[in-house]
């Protein structure tokens, strides 16, 4: 069995001087240790990439979190001091490569700003700073150095019967740990709610009729993914996904 690789989001970020392109660990980690598949780091540099020769070469794509959040123009909205920092150069990167996937029938993960990037990618917008609105739980994550307590599982989520989530980790309620400010706004035409928080917000979605498993949540699996069950169910549906990619390109 030929062992999958995936490529993985990056971030650009300044440091030391240098414009880096980077990916958090525990997305690296989560994919090596709990999806034995081994993640590669695609940098963000938007068209000056070849998609379409880059997904025939590999077997699934993992759009991570980040503290960046997609700038507002790209879903017509306005950009706001309070939803800062943006990251234009990993936008012009994610949002085709997603749709590029997504037409090629590439397994695609989306985490976090990764869903919210699935979301805009496909025509919807997204809403900031979501704790201020009435009726709405504070998904941001607690204030603490420690990262397990700013990842720990706090709320649950209603998983939809019979979608491409319930399939992986069942119907009904799971835990999970949500850190974001914005949320989906208008839903994108093809996409598809598989789980809601209590108060409404939108916390998973897929594609309507996509030709590999696609799947965006609003947690972070990849922080408890060796350890919670449904947290290590997505990744193994995800890697699953991604061998019978890998097998089938031999």
């Amino acid at each position: 069995m030929t062992m999958p690789v995936v490529l993985v989001a990056s971030d650009v970020k300044p440091i030391d001087g240098y414009q880096w392109h980077a990916s958090p660990s525990t997305y690296l980690s989560a994919l090596i240790e709990r999806a034995d598949v081994m993640p590669l780091v695609l940098p963000s540099f938007g068209p000056a990439i070849d998609l379409d020769a880059v997904l025939a070469r590999v077997d699934g794509v993992v759009c991570t979190g980040s503290r960046s959040n997609v700038h507002p123009e790209l879903y017509g909205g306005v950009a706001d001091e309070r939803s800062e920092p943006y990251d234009r150069a990993r936008d012009a990167t994610t949002l085709p490569l997603i749709r590029r996937a997504i037409a090629l029938g590439v397994p695609l993960l989306c985490i976090c700003r990764g869903m919210q990037e699935l979301n805009v990618a496909l025509g919807g917008s997204l809403g900031s700073e979501i704790q201020d609105e009435a009726g709405n739980m504070d998904h941001r994550a607690p204030v603490s150095e420690d990262q397990a307590v700013r990842f720990s599982i706090r709320h649950g989520v209603d998983v939809a019967p019979g979608g491409c989530l319930g399939r992986v980790v069942g119907s009904g309620q799971i835990l999970v740990n949500s850190l974001h400010r914005q949320a989906v706004a208008r839903l994108a035409e093809g996409l598809v709610v598989e789980a809601v928080a209590p108060d409404g917000v939108i916390e998973a979605v897929s594609v309507r009729g996509a030709k590999a498993f696609t799947l965006g949540v609003q947690w972070h699996p990849e922080f408890w993914a060796k350890t919670d069950t449904p947290s290590g169910r997505i990744f193994e549906a995800f890697a699953d996904a991604a061998r019978e990619r890998a097998d089938a390109r031999g």
